[in-house]
């Protein structure tokens, strides 16, 4: 008789309190983790917008317009003096100038207009019939007389603080003496002047005769005084002349007419002064209205009745060694110009026209900033204060003061991204110079040399990161016996922490200098590597099996250490037999003076090792992981089915693993991209534009390495350099979204297998 019995399982309880405490728990660190992992992700998506934001906020000014305001109207001061005909202000624009047609100077304060102190005609017993200055900067003025003769004054002014209160005192002074120069033996019409430390050139110009005085300047070694000696020649004479300038270095005279001919002559020679040239300034019926240099005495603006600015300066022609005054850029204005205007400290000016409206203009950039209608009344002469924030108008009515608020007119988008035809060169480049050691310098804030140079050099070293990188990835993860593997991957990514620095110093100061005396060796290696390698692979291939298996599966690489270091010591062996039979012993001579490629010693070449060694970890490493992770199904599926390692791997393995290489790709040449201190220390910084693997480069981030430190805060310098990080910021963003895209294309393609 079977007795069964019923087993019956005793109920769970779920609701315990300890099961409920410990739900409770859980929950709460689930709900932590997600806010915490919510929070770090927002946190980083919201750092990358405050970047670009502030970005923006340090790079927006420079394309912000300009802006004028009224400070001051008052009657022209001391207007039984003459008219004006010459305006100007001290550098705090508190003291304003004015020279009138009596050969009076009269000073004033441009809050309210009223007279500081007047220094009448200079010479009672001669009539003013000319008026010249030699530049805003050095406040040399020049008066001559109807008897040939001409007073040289300067104005200057002291500043005291008496009371704890600024005070400036503006005083005459008289450089060359209270007497005046005889530089002519009649009236004198026009003139011009220019002063230098060795000599001061005058030049008088009358109704039917013209003459040149230069006054040399000698210094007494005994006394320390300086000694003046005058020479003067008759000039060939121009006819219905309106304008007369001498160049800033005192070779060439430009006399220009009303009808727009203007003749230049060589002063070189002064004892033989010859017409150099003889150009038109303008081809229509125009009448010149104004003709001056522009601040560095190099471009000259010369000024029409039909309301356009023409920019010309000095080109030197190739083929004769000659230079020739040419046509470089010009604005327009729709209706006649009555008056011109220098800024004193930058490549600007100003046009007055017979509306009254004012123009400022930025002759680098060409960008117009201010066109407004500041007078309803006849003006006749306008003035840029010496920071030219500031700008003294005159018309009927009497003489007005604007203050100007013009922070970068030297910025444009054509300056930036364009060709610009800067001063002293042949012809429109792409050029970055932000600095050089004199006031007059023309800054060159080209962003496309700097753009080509970070192109440049990550080519480079992903040319040569990305083959080696990825092979190396492909063997270690598919080929390699895992025993190596684990130790090979570790070293190839501990490669990754070397600091940059220092690569960028061993490159700098021992592998450029290396490659330069070993060019021969340096191109053999890249030939005899490649083929040594595969005829050792080839000969192991054809080797005995009881040879060939003494080596374990996976570990032939080690074959390869002592072969790629014989290769390359025969390489280095050979190099001076090979640079002595085919190039004459000297192979850098060669590719200069044969080839026409010229050659410096850090140049892309370098860059190209040394970058390209710093990005293989990154690449490599993120390769390998993406091939080691392809599932291990896959691959027995493929190898069962007949195929080969090789088919497998080329046709299973890296499709399905082609996201992840992309990705290993992008972020390997973003991180060629923001490189900075080895592109620094290897390339020589020169911000050129050329693609030969000879020449160096400048980089964005090299760039902003060196010159942010340096930079004012707040000046062009500085934004410009704020727009090159935004630059190199948003290049890094549309690289890694397009990365993305075609990473999540590939993962749909290629997930089914």
């Amino acid at each position: 008789m079977t007795k069964s019995t019923d087993h019956q399982m005793p109920e769970l309880d779920f609701n315990t309190p300890a099961l409920k405490r410990h739900r409770k728990i859980r929950a709460l660190k689930d709900r932590m983790a997600s806010m915490g992992i919510a929070v770090g992700g927002n946190s980083v998506i919201l750092a990358v917008l405050l970047i670009c934001f502030y970005l923006l906020y340090e790079v927006m000014p420079l394309f912000s317009g300009a802006s004028i305001e009224q400070q001051a109207s008052y009657a022209v001061p001391a207007e039984e003096q003459g008219d004006s005909v010459y305006l100007s202000a001290e550098e705090q624009s508190e003291v304003g100038m004015r020279v009138t047609s009596l050969g009076s100077i009269v000073f004033f304060s441009i809050a309210d207009g009223s007279v500081i102190n007047t220094v009448e005609n200079l010479r009672t017993d001669a009539k003013v019939t000319a008026f010249a200055v030699e530049s805003d900067t050095s406040r040399l003025i020049a008066f001559g007389y109807d008897d040939g003769k001409a007073l040289i004054v300067k104005h200057d002014y002291r500043t005291s603080y008496p009371d704890g209160k600024r005070k400036i005192t503006p005083i005459v002074e008289y450089p060359y003496g209270e007497e005046p120069i005889d530089v002519a033996d009649f009236p004198i019409n026009k003139m011009s002047l220019r002063d230098g430390s060795d000599s001061l050139t005058v030049v008088a110009i009358g109704d039917s005769k013209s003459a040149i005085t230069k006054v040399s300047k000698d210094v007494n070694f005994i006394t320390e005084e300086v000694e003046l000696s005058e020479q003067i020649t008759e000039l060939p004479f121009v006819a219905d002349t309106a304008s007369v300038l001498i160049s800033g270095d005192q070779r060439y005279l430009y006399v220009a007419t009303r009808s727009g001919q203007l003749s230049e002559f060589d002063l070189r020679d002064f004892d033989n002064i010859t017409l150099k040239d003889n150009i038109s300034l303008f081809n229509d019926d125009a009448k010149l209205v104004s003709m001056s240099y522009l601040l560095g005495q190099s471009s000259i603006m010369v000024a029409d009745s039909s309301g356009r600015v023409s920019q010309w300066f000095n080109v030197r022609d190739n083929a004769t060694n000659e230079e020739h005054l040419t046509f470089i850029r010009d604005v327009k204005q729709p209706v006649a110009l009555v008056g011109l205007a220098m800024e004193q400290r930058r490549k600007g000016f100003a046009t007055l026209d017979e509306r009254g409206i004012v123009a400022i203009y930025n002759a680098t950039s060409t960008r117009q900033v201010i066109d407004e209608k500041l007078t309803d009344d006849s003006a006749r002469l306008i003035s840029f204060a010496p920071r030219a924030n500031g700008l003294l108008l005159e018309d009927s009515k009497g003489l007005h003061f604007f203050y100007v608020d013009n922070a970068h007119p030297e910025v444009s988008w054509s300056a930036i991204w364009g060709k610009v035809w800067y001063e002293g060169y042949q012809e429109p480049t792409y050029t970055w110079q932000s600095s050089a050691a004199n006031n007059d310098f023309e800054p060159k804030y080209s962003l496309t040399p700097l753009a080509f140079g970070t192109l440049k050099a990550a080519f480079y070293a992903m040319l040569m990161a990305v083959p080696l990188a990825i092979c190396g990835a492909i063997y270690t993860a598919y080929f390699m016996a895992p025993a190596l593997r684990r130790k090979i991957k570790p070293i190839i990514e501990l490669m990754e922490a070397l600091p940059t620095v220092i690569l960028g110093f061993l490159a700098g100061l021992f592998f450029a200098p290396f490659m330069e005396e070993n060019l021969a060796a340096t191109f053999s290696i890249l030939v005899v590597l490649p083929v040594g390698i595969l005829l050792f692979a080839y000969l192991w291939s054809r080797l005995p099996q009881k040879v060939s298996w003494l080596v374990p599966e996976g570990w032939q690489p080690l074959l390869l250490i002592p072969v790629i270091v014989l290769l390359a010591w025969f390489c280095l062996a050979l190099s001076p037999v090979i640079e002595l039979n085919f190039f004459d012993g000297n192979i850098r001579g060669w590719i200069t003076n044969d080839l026409g490629i010229t050659f410096d010693q850090r140049n892309a070449l370098v860059v190209g090792f040394a970058m390209g060694f710093a990005v293989i970890p990154t690449i490599f490493s993120i390769t390998e992981d993406a091939i080691f992770s392809v599932p291990k199904s896959l691959t027995q599926g493929s190898l069962a089915l007949g195929a080969t390692y090789w088919q497998t791997m080329t046709r299973v393995v890296l499709p399905t693993a082609s996201p992840g290489i992309f990705s290993a790709v992008m972020i390997g040449m973003g991180r060629a991209v923001g490189e900075t201190m080895i592109v620094l220390m290897a390339t020589g910084n020169t911000p050129i534009m050329d693609f030969n693997i000879f020449e160096g480069m400048r980089t964005l981030a090299a760039n902003l390495a060196v010159e942010v430190p340096e930079s004012a805060v707040g000046s062009s310098h500085y934004r410009v350099l704020f727009l090159a990080a935004f630059v190199l910021f948003i290049f890094t963003f549309v690289v890694n979204t397009i990365a993305e895209t075609v990473r999540q294309h590939l993962r749909k393609k290629y997930g089914s297998l």
